[in-house]
């Protein structure tokens, strides 16, 4: 003589207990399921107000002064960016001394990064 022990399985939400190779009891579960929809926000394109930059030769070569000063505190090769942040100028000002510094033959450009001649 075996004694038969039942034996739940889980199938789909839906509980099927044998004993001794019959079905005994059948449960369904009904489960809601609830989801809420994400929606990605779309991004408004924000226009920048145009600069306005003093184009006397004075400021152009106070700004060329930034960036050559920038370029000699880091001593190795900047971007554009990393110009303009060092010398604590906006990019447009950081293109103008660039420009007057190029012009001069005081930096070069290598691999994208200006550096000292």
């Amino acid at each position: 003589m075996y004694i038969c022990n039942p034996i739940r399985v889980r199938l789909l939400l839906t509980t099927v207990v044998f004993k001794c190779g019959q079905i005994i009891m059948v449960e369904k579960k009904n489960v809601t399921k609830t989801t809420t929809k994400r929606t990605a926000t779309k991004k408004a394109c924000v226009k920048k107000a145009p600069v306005k930059v003093d184009l006397s030769s004075e400021n152009v070569g106070f700004k060329a002064g930034d960036v050559y000063n920038a370029l000699v505190a880091e001593n190795r090769g900047l971007a554009v960016s990393e110009i303009a942040k060092t010398a604590n100028i906006s990019i447009e000002e950081a293109y103008l001394g660039i420009g007057w510094l190029l012009k001069e033959g005081k930096i070069n450009s290598e691999d994208e990064k200006l550096v000292l001649a």
